[in-house]
């Protein structure tokens, strides 16, 4: 058995029905502690995200926080997973990735409610939270789950670290960005990668932009978190919203097969059998697998990865955060739907339609191509540069990520060790140009999962938690409106 074979097994074994499951469970669980906050609150989440509480304590705005999360989360799961999903899965994944992603986003306003809640603040300011702590303090302090509960909250930053090293923070996404400039790039094939059979050509476009892109990220990486917040906070907006732009350019000029794609969509979300006419084999079980772990790829609700970033936000209101970091999962959904409506109307998930398998990047590509009245090459740049743009600030974002689960294994004293682990990160992006997409995709998988294991679990023992917060939150919002009616009437 191959390398390839071994890690696709190890893929469907982490993301079988358990996991599927328990991501769905507490995704619908949170839902109704927190009274659908998600629906009923979303205008008030909104509203907060522009007005940047910066009263309490932290490292920077909560808008900062949100963008540092969001540079991790909107990458090459928004195009290559979107599109990964739907080969895989059919139509029908990107429906069961939407509703993954709308349970989500209960799911992500827990996760930035207990990371304000739990967290801790040193002296000098350096605030650390996230899962392990609210793992370890949270599940720790409560009467009903009390005990010591640091192993647990060890391993979520283990598998957290591992996640970011070798999974979703550095192989896949300079994987994706060397994969979109060698398409624009014509350039002769230095030497072969793999088994014979099965290699695939290493071109000086794509080592020229390994390079280029490893020292680009290096740059801002040894900046710290600081560094990281700043451009995150200057790119993000930007990159979303002009990818947003030319995914919606495709279903404008694409409107009348947009109710045949919807229909495909919920047909095959729900078909039993295989897709007829398209590709044997796809039934609702790919289709829920596929799209539910595309899903918390691309968004990273019960992932565990944005609490990190929503604990270091200037604000000592955990609810606040939490309606905070509950946008960052809108905004990855909206994004995904542009990119799985895009590869349905063009047909570029059906090999009847390409006339050859399409994996990864190629898919949306051909998407962009059939799809925009534009010439192809100019399509192509426009997904490439979107690519690249998201690929390398998810590529800073989960170096954050990463430190700070090894900041929590290690203590914050060991400068040398953090940055020993930065210069081991920077070497895994530079690799990642070099492995194959499946095997890439199939090891960030594998991270993914483990570590969304024991997040989830202290989300669900935590949920009673979540629920009693939100209610007191709320409560004394009504009654301090309620106040304030009184004294204006009373003025007059």
């Amino acid at each position: 058995m191959d390398f390839n074979s071994i890690t696709s097994s190890l893929d469907g074994y982490v993301w079988g029905w358990t996991l599927v499951s328990l991501v769905l469970g507490v995704g619908i669980l949170l839902t109704f502690r927190t009274r659908f906050v998600q629906f009923t609150h979303l205008g008030l989440s909104l509203k907060l995200l522009v007005s940047n509480d910066d009263s309490g304590k932290g490292e920077v705005s909560s808008f900062q926080a949100l963008c540092t999360a969001l540079s991790a989360t909107i990458g090459t799961g928004n195009i290559v997973g979107v599109a990964t999903a739907i080969t895989a899965g059919g139509p029908g994944a990107l429906f069961w990735l939407v509703a993954a992603s709308v349970l989500g986003m209960a799911t992500k306003y827990a996760e930035g409610l207990l990371a304000i809640k739990y967290r801790t603040v040193d002296s000098d300011g350096h605030t650390l939270g996230g899962p392990f702590y609210y793992i370890e303090r949270g599940l720790g302090e409560t009467a009903k789950w009390g005990g010591n509960w640091k192993w647990l909250g060890k391993t979520f930053a283990i598998f957290g670290m591992l996640a970011g090293i070798m999974g979703t923070g550095t192989i896949t996404q300079i994987n994706g960005i060397t994969s979109a400039i060698d398409r624009v790039v014509s350039s002769r094939v230095l030497f072969n990668v793999g088994k014979e059979g099965e290699a695939h050509g290493v071109t000086l476009a794509v080592v020229i932009g390994g390079v280029a892109v490893t020292a680009a990220a290096a740059f801002v990486i040894i900046g710290g978190v600081k560094r990281i917040a700043r451009f995150s906070e200057l790119v993000v907006p930007f990159m979303a919203g002009a990818y947003v732009l030319f995914a919606v350019l495709i279903v404008v000029f694409n409107m009348p097969l947009i109710p045949a794609a919807v229909a495909l969509v919920f047909k095959t979300a729900f078909d039993t059998t295989s897709v007829a006419g398209a590709l044997a084999g796809i039934t609702v079980k790919l289709a829920i697998q596929k799209g539910i772990a595309r899903g918390i790829f691309s968004n990273e609700a019960g992932l565990g990865s944005a609490p990190i970033a929503a604990a270091t936000a200037q604000t000592d209101s955990p609810v606040k955060q939490g309606l905070v970091t509950m946008t960052g999962t809108l905004f990855t959904v909206v994004i995904c739907i542009m990119t799985g409506l895009a590869i349905i109307v063009t047909g570029a998930w059906n090999p009847n339609v390409t006339s050859a398998a399409l994996e990864g990047f190629d898919v949306t590509a051909f998407a962009f191509e059939k799809g925009l009245p534009f010439a192809n090459e100019v399509c192509v740049v426009i997904l490439s540069v979107s690519l690249a743009m998201f690929a390398f600030t998810t590529i800073i974002g989960w170096d954050y990520y990463s430190e700070r689960c090894l900041e929590y294994l290690v203590g914050t004293r060991h400068k040398y060790t953090l940055m020993s682990f930065r210069v081991l990160y920077i070497a895994a992006i530079a690799i990642g140009p070099y492995l194959t997409v499946s095997s890439v995709w199939h090891i960030a998988s594998i991270f993914n999962g483990l570590m969304a294991f024991p997040n989830l679990i202290a989300l669900l023992l935590l949920s009673g938690v979540v629920g009693r917060e939100t209610k007191e939150f709320f409560r004394k919002e009504k009654e301090k409106k309620k106040a304030a009616k009184l004294a204006r009437k009373a003025a007059k």
